[in-house]
């Protein structure tokens, strides 16, 4: 084969590249509306996995892993029984002060380093028959020396007060759906042309020649007008970030802002450039990151975002509002770093090895979605609640100084009373968990799903399966008000109790109650819209900047020249490619960042996801969430909502934390089947309560 032939087959193979991704894209759709369809067949009294798999194309595996309830009943009858409970070794039976509609439970300890009991060959055939997909296997702590090892810190890393003033920056405000835009008390009308970055930045600084460095969008999601070209929105996005800008490139970075490059996000993207000449450097970016918009004008925002800065400065002499809400997050709390006493020094960042080993193990908000047959097809209404700030309740309380491992054999050695301070305090667990036979509610425990970073939630009668948790929600299966469930402590890290984040958030809490009262009581109606704007962005800056604490591994992101594809990285993920440019991706692991604490967000995620358990009302002396409602009534969970098919009378005191009742729609309502269908649904809940409300 000659050179020519060999380019021109290059040329070729990319084409049919191109083509699988398309092709794949809409496979993906259809396989998604036949398990939809088979999901809705399978409520049929009579439906059965034999008759509906020749009509899907599936085997009867198949179809029995997307509706257990159709598994025949042969299978069902050789179904192995769960395993009787193993006796509890070296009195490790716990008991606590309980409320007095709980039990204790046993929380037997395994042999250091053991692996799960064996399983039944016939059953290990079946599960994997079953399972198209296995669940990700999650990390464990190495047995030898090794393991021990990762229990230190970074070496001269560490979260210190900073020594220098923030500087703001000259921001505009622009709804490319009108082209109004708005430049501190001025507001001018823009020809966007076709919208593109170019079009943006050739008008905006048309307009302002004085410069501007940060320009947010506030409607008209101008990265998402040539959707209809490109078989996914990211791949839209990318296009949109690296078509040619004229007289302007990529930015690099500069001084103490390391960020550099576009970030590629299919609604929230940023778009970073830099003058081919000078040091002129913008950002365009979607108040999509601080708020949602509901047909606010850009001079609404505009005004949020001065309250904001008002509102922080009240607590923070030198607060800037940054470009998103976790670096804004992260600023503040660097500024609440004590100047005196233990952690004056600053706070010591862990190993690389704990930190990846929490990014694996540690997941943030519960997302899960109960379908048929576990629910009826039709609900007889959908109400809503949402954890009003809801991480904010979470931050008194976090990890501080050097972890210390503890094995299972350290934990079966303690007395009952160490046992149940280590699991109250600030710990992160391996634990074999078994869910009771007679159980008929949610699962309680996250579980590895198959799928990067996906977790499910075991519920069945049984199961057993072996996972990483923090306290809270190893607390709360022990306790739970229902019946307790069996944990065994296989391996396990636990740090002293400390405050790190408890004065930052205090005055976030503040600042969101002082604007949240703006809102109600401002006599204009635009002011109190934007100061309703402004108390979502001091949630989201709480909310993204405990994110930014966890650190997830650096993901760079670059372009190649169609051209010159084999100048593309040899690890790297190809995400989007057009005519003229190939977008990649490439992991670089964890920088060396004095600021990664994922064991403060991990921490934090667990006791959220333990609140839309149970949650007590200390005051009101009653107890809130999913276990304190009927078996067969939760249909999902957002982060920190929850949807039930009946209301609760849940106190509300307007405190972070409490259940705040956001939609009501009333039946018979179709259960919602895909997480489309469930939006839909609320958005047309929260309708609902509001026109009733105003009725």
């Amino acid at each position: 084969m000659d050179a020519q032939t060999y380019n021109t087959a290059l040329a070729d193979l990319r084409t049919v590249r191109d083509q699988i991704k398309k092709a794949r894209a809409a496979l993906v759709k259809q396989e998604a509306d036949r398990d939809k369809r088979i999901v809705q067949l399978a409520s049929h009294e009579k439906a059965t996995a034999q008759r509906i798999a020749p009509a899907a194309g599936l085997s009867v595996a198949d179809v029995v892993a997307l509706v257990p309830a159709l598994a025949p009943d042969s299978l069902a009858a050789n179904a192995p029984q769960p395993p009787p409970p193993r006796a509890p070794q070296a009195a490790v039976e716990s008991a606590q002060p309980l409320p007095k509609h709980t039990a204790a439970a046993p929380v037997p300890t395994a042999s250091d380093h053991s692996a799960p009991p064996p399983v039944p060959a016939e059953v290990t055939a079946l599960e994997q028959s079953a399972a198209p997909e296995a669940p990700r296997e999650l990390p464990s702590i190495p047995a030898d020396s090794t393991g021990d090892a990762w229990f230190a810190h970074a070496s001269g890393l560490a979260s210190t007060r900073p020594n220098f003033t923030q500087q703001a920056r000259s921001t505009v405000f622009l709804d490319t759906a009108t082209g109004v835009l708005v430049h501190r008390n001025q507001t001018h009308h823009l020809d966007l042309a076709n919208r593109s970055a170019a079009d943006l930045l050739t008008a905006v600084f048309h307009t302002v020649p004085e410069g501007v460095e940060r320009i947010y969008i506030t409607a008209g999601d101008p990265w998402h007008r040539d959707t209809g070209r490109y078989p996914y929105l990211r791949d839209a996005v990318a296009a949109w970030l690296n078509a040619p800008t004229p007289g302007w490139r990529t930015d690099t970075g500069r001084g103490r802002d390391r960020m550099a490059g576009h970030f590629v996000h299919a609604r929230n993207p940023v778009g970073r450039y830099q003058r081919e000449t000078g040091e002129q450097h913008v950002e365009i970016r979607s108040v999509g990151e601080w708020f949602d918009v509901d047909g606010d004008d850009p001079a609404t925002v505009r005004d949020a975002f001065v309250l904001l800065w008002q509102a922080l400065r009240r607590h923070w002499s030198d607060a800037v509002v940054m470009g998103s809400p976790s670096q804004t997050g992260r600023d503040l709390w660097t500024r609440t770093i004590p100047q005196r006493g233990q952690y004056s020094d600053g706070f010591p960042v862990l190993s690389e090895e704990l930190r990846g080993l929490l990014h694996a193990t540690a997941g943030q908000g519960r997302n899960e979605l109960i379908t048929p047959p576990r629910l009826p097809d039709q609900l007889p209404q959908l109400v809503e609640y949402d954890r009003t700030f809801a991480y904010a309740k979470h931050t008194w309380k976090s990890p501080v100084g050097t972890p210390r491992r503890i094995t299972a054999r350290t934990f079966a050695a303690w007395s009952e009373k160490e046992q149940m301070r280590a699991l109250y305090g600030c710990g992160h667990w391996q634990v074999r968990v078994t869910v009771p036979d007679t159980w008929n509610h949610i699962g309680l425990l996250p579980a590895p799903a198959p799928g990067d970073r996906a977790w499910h939630y075991p519920a069945g009668p049984g199961t057993t399966f072996t996972t990483w948790a923090g306290g809270p929600e190893i607390h709360t299966a022990l306790t739970n008000p229902i019946q307790p469930w069996k944990i065994e402590i296989l391996d396990g890290i636990l740090w002293d109790d400390g405050k790190p984040l408890d004065d930052w958030a205090k005055k976030l809490k503040e600042t969101w109650t002082n604007l949240s009262a703006q809102a109600h009581f401002q006599g204009d109606a635009q002011q109190a819209r934007a100061a309703h704007l402004a108390s979502r962005a001091v949630r989201s800056v709480l909310l993204y900047g405990i994110g930014a604490f966890a650190q997830r591994p650096r993901m760079v992101t670059g372009t190649t020249p169609r051209t010159l594809e084999r100048d593309v990285p040899p690890d790297a993920e190809i995400i989007g490619f057009d005519d003229e440019l190939i977008t990649w991706q490439k992991p670089t692991g964890f920088a060396r960042d004095p600021n990664a604490h994922p064991e403060w967000a991990a921490a934090i995620w667990s006791g959220a996801r333990a609140a839309l358990l149970t949650q007590r009302h200390r005051d009101d002396n009653t107890y809130a969430g999913a276990l304190h409602t009927p078996p067969g009534t939760v249909v999902a969970f957002r982060t920190d909502a929850l949807y039930l098919t009946q209301p609760h009378d849940w106190p509300h005191h307007h405190q972070p934390g409490d259940y705040l009742l956001r939609g009501h729609l009333t039946g018979p309502v179709t259960a919602p089947t895909t997480e489309e269908e469930l939006l839909t649904l609320r958005d047309a809940g929260r309708g609902a309560l509001t026109a009733e409300r105003e009725a």
